[in-house]
């Protein structure tokens, strides 16, 4: 009888670090293949950690404080990545409109633009929440 609950104890336990490995070694696959170069030989982390260093001057404290608020509801361990994309591609937006600061306008489109159709259901909330009127970017949700 022990023997069995032994046995099932193992094979339960070697299907879960299974599982669990396969899902972390995906997460580091996607890494890895953003860290790749392209064909201008930077990758794209390169080119997002460029954007925020040439609009670093451009955020204030009442933006960057907007930016944070926007990516709160995003998991914490996912969260750092999330502002780090967001803000990569406002930056983007900033450097190609040749911008001179970081209005509320780019904030928005940035995050629409950077994130995934899924989670725009949660950007909506917020800006529903802040009272913020947001129907000038509806072509942008879609």
């Amino acid at each position: 009888m022990s023997t069995d609950l032994f046995m099932w104890l193992i094979v339960f336990w070697s299907v879960f670090m299974a599982v669990f490995m396969f899902i972390g070694g995906f997460f580091m696959f996607r890494k890895f293949l953003k860290r790749l170069p392209k064909a201008d030989g930077h990758s794209i982390l390169d080119w997002q950690d460029h954007y925020i260093q040439k609009t670093r001057h451009l955020w204030t404290k009442q933006q960057s404080d907007l930016l944070e608020e926007l990516v709160s509801p995003v998991p914490e361990l996912f969260r750092d990545v999330a502002r780090e994309k967001i803000a990569g591609k406002i930056g983007e937006l900033a450097l190609d409109q040749r911008a001179d600061r970081i209005t509320e306008d780019l904030i928005i489109r940035g995050y629409i633009l950077a994130t995934p159709k899924r989670d725009h259901k949660f950007l909506r909330k917020k800006l529903d929440e802040k009272e913020m009127d947001y129907s000038q970017y509806e072509q942008l949700f879609y």
